[in-house]
């Protein structure tokens, strides 16, 4: 596959989109797969959530009976595709999969996933180094918030496709190795994380398969100083911004879950419920493997 996106090889690139158009889903619901016990698919079912993911580097699966808030449930879901290598990122519980919930105090005015604050486009670690670039996401929720929280989905492949034929200089530009920089990360005179710099599209190795590291936050990020770097950020921005059939919306309910290769992804802003047993909560695993067979 890695020749699809060679810039030097265009019938390759025209074979690879002619087949991605061809298979991409008109709608969401397309998307959505039943499952009846996470802890162990259905062939059937491992081979639909395998094919929409194929069709669109993400599923959304939609449990049937039980395990809801269940952590086990994620774990052994994610190993049904290959995803092992969790990504222990800074605010992971013990178990290396984050409890997303809108939380007091200094978190969630620094981090945006634990407010009820809109979450803008922007892959999973992003700022992590390239060597540890998150492959796989599981989001499941376990209760929704009273109103909004919406989840916003776009694959990252469509995002590429359309830069290019727009203009591959774009792609280019965020091919550079330098293209995109994330200073280091201090709380009270410590660094936590050093700075990070890579491109925003890259190819894994292993598998020829298309990555996406991006980022729409304004502050505390550096683009590369060149014009057609600003051209393709800002053009990128429109295709997010716009109303784009490659853009999905949904509200996940509780007992459903998204399972994609880290696709492009942001969050409506929400208003909880008051009793805290209801509160909005969704598990987020990070790994460093893709959905294997896609």
């Amino acid at each position: 596959m890695g020749a699809a996106f060679d810039l030097d090889d265009e019938a390759a690139y025209l074979e690879w989109r002619q087949k991605k158009l061809a298979m991409f889903p008109n709608t969401i619901d397309e998307l959505m797969v039943e499952i009846h016990d996470g802890r162990q698919l259905a062939a059937s079912e491992r081979r639909q959530i395998t094919d929409c993911c194929r069709r669109a580097n993400m599923a959304v699966y939609c449990l049937q009976t039980g395990g809801i808030a269940d952590k086990a449930l994620i774990q052994a879901l994610g190993t049904e595709f290959g995803l092992r290598r969790l990504d222990k990122n800074l605010r992971a519980d013990e178990d290396a999969i984050s409890s997303l919930q809108m939380v007091a105090g200094g978190d969630s005015r620094r981090y945006i996933p634990y407010s009820n604050r809109a979450l803008s486009w922007h892959t999973d670690g992003y700022y992590n180094p390239m060597h540890q670039q998150v492959r796989g996401v599981i989001m499941h929720c376990v209760s929704a918030a009273a109103q909004g929280g919406d989840n916003l989905l776009i694959d990252h492949e469509m995002v590429y496709l359309q830069l290019r034929d727009e203009n591959p200089e774009f792609v280019a530009a965020l091919m550079r190795p330098d293209t995109l920089t994330i200073p280091a990360n201090v709380e009270d005179g410590v660094q936590l994380r050093g700075a990070r710099t890579g491109p925003v599209f890259s190819i894994e190795g292993e598998t020829g398969s298309l990555h996406m590291r991006y980022t729409a936050r304004s502050r505390n990020i550096e683009w590369r100083h060149d014009t057609t770097t600003r051209a393709a950020v800002a053009h990128l921005g429109k295709l997010m911004e716009g109303d784009s059939a490659c853009v999905f919306r949904l509200r996940l309910t509780p007992g459903q879950g998204i399972i994609c290769n880290n696709v492009l992804h942001g969050r409506t802003a929400f208003e909880d419920h008051a009793q805290p047993d209801r509160r909005r909560l969704l598990y987020r695993a990070r790994y460093y493997d893709r959905i294997a067979g896609t």
